[in-house]
């Protein structure tokens, strides 16, 4: 099914009037304790010693968690219910949202305001329609705020897209979350970290939900994927209508990349200027994943890749600090084909495709409520702080120096 800009339109109409529901209190679900366990409100380092085994690594992070995913138990963490700015790293949160209700080879074609949003874009022109699949890769993988945007227009519009991570949110029991974009952009969206907020262990809990879905593996996995664009000069003259180049992640610890570490699964990387650097991912060795995520941070990879291998050699040696709480169940029954991986219980990927939504009139009256989007996208900063290259692109024009990787200095661009 394709969606049209006709069928677009509830992503025009104004987002930030209507403000999103706050979330519990920093640290505590509704019951009151810090969610994953007493310890887990603590803002200093949290561990516990352990003989043979050094404590974790110093890093530059203001926050951080180090997790087994498939005990759930929290190895160590900093401050870890923390909120900060999360930039892109939110776009884990909108894929874990949005990848169970959208037909990956449904079609959207961007408005131009899409088009031309702030900060890292894949390059998109109205002119084109793009597959959803291809979407999610441009989302996870050069983190395209164009591509958010797009998927939000899939989604039924802006304040739908909101309304859906913001629920899935609380149902991961993810307290410290509160989406103000789709994207991660703050300043040029007038958004603090009062208005929008995330936590590490919110991203981990985000993050194990993120493993159990099939697809998003595949799209936060990938190292490079075919991206359409209009023809060149060229492929015009030899009768092309669509010409393309590819994209390349800027997970730099996939294989083949500078800081490539073994068996890394995906994550997700961001950054601006108000949030610092931001991360969530994680790795798999002989049968245990370890999810490690992190706020503030000024020196992401090798941090990282530090506490990663902290993570396994501390993994089944260290005593727990907390625990990563599951989500709230369901209130339905568990549809037989619900695209898990085998032996989950979670909520994840439909795999059919059935539960996509209809772009057009669902969300509508929602939509109309909020305020001024894309006059706030399309605002230039106002200092210099907002002059930060972008983070990906297109070439300088459409298929041309298509084979050239990104450089290493994109990794710290905005959102």
């Amino acid at each position: 099914m394709r969606i049209t800009r006709r069928a677009a339109f509830a992503l025009t109409v104004p987002l930030l009037a209507a403000p999103v529901a706050a979330p519990p209190a920093a640290h505590a679900a509704p019951g009151g304790e810090p969610v994953g366990g007493p310890r887990m409100g603590e803002r200093g380092l949290v561990v516990n010693p352990a003989q043979g085994v050094k404590g974790p690594p110093k890093v530059t992070a203001g926050s951080f968690i180090v997790a087994d995913a498939g005990t759930g138990q929290v190895l160590a963490a900093k401050d870890p219910h923390g909120h900060y700015l999360p930039a892109s790293a939110l776009k884990m949160l909108t894929a874990v949202a949005l990848i169970p209700k959208l037909d990956p080879n449904a079609t959207v074609r961007p408005t131009q305001e899409t088009c031309d949003v702030e900060g890292s874009k894949v390059g998109m022109s109205p002119k084109l329609t793009y597959r959803v699949s291809d979407l999610f890769h441009a989302l996870l993988m050069v983190s395209g705020n164009d591509a958010a945007l797009a998927l939000a227009q899939a989604a039924g519009g802006v304040r739908p897209t909101l309304d859906l991570m913001n629920a899935e949110a609380r149902r991961l029991q993810a307290y410290d979350t509160l989406a103000g974009s789709p994207n991660g952009l703050d300043k040029d969206l007038g958004l603090t970290v009062r208005t929008q907020h995330t936590s590490a262990y919110d991203l981990a809990l985000i993050m194990r939900q993120g493993l159990k879905m099939p697809r998003l593996r595949e799209y936060a996995g990938k190292n490079h994927h075919r991206w359409i664009a209009p023809p060149t000069k060229a492929e015009r003259k030899k009768g092309k209508k669509i010409g393309g180049y590819p994209i390349y992640s800027h997970i730099r610890l996939l294989p083949g990349q500078r800081y490539a570490y073994e068996g890394f699964i995906g994550g997700k990387n961001g950054f601006t200027l108000a949030a610092g650097q931001t991360f969530v991912g994680a790795a798999e060795r002989d049968g245990r994943t370890i999810i490690v995520a992190l706020m503030r941070g000024e020196n992401l990879w090798p941090d990282t890749t530090k506490l990663l291998d902290w993570g396994f050699a501390a993994a089944g040696k260290v005593d727990p600090v907390g625990r990563l709480v599951d989500p709230v169940p369901p209130r339905t029954e568990k549809k037989e084909d619900d695209g898990l991986l085998p032996g989950t219980d979670l909520l994840a990927d439909d795999a059919s495709g059935r539960n996509w939504i209809p772009a057009a009139g669902a969300f509508g009256g929602a939509a109309v409520v909020a305020g001024g989007l894309f006059a706030l996208l399309r605002r230039r900063g106002r200092d210099e702080e907002a002059r930060v290259p972008a983070q990906s692109g297109p070439p300088s024009a459409f298929g041309t120096e298509a084979g050239r990787h990104p450089q290493d200095a994109a990794d710290e661009t905005r959102s």
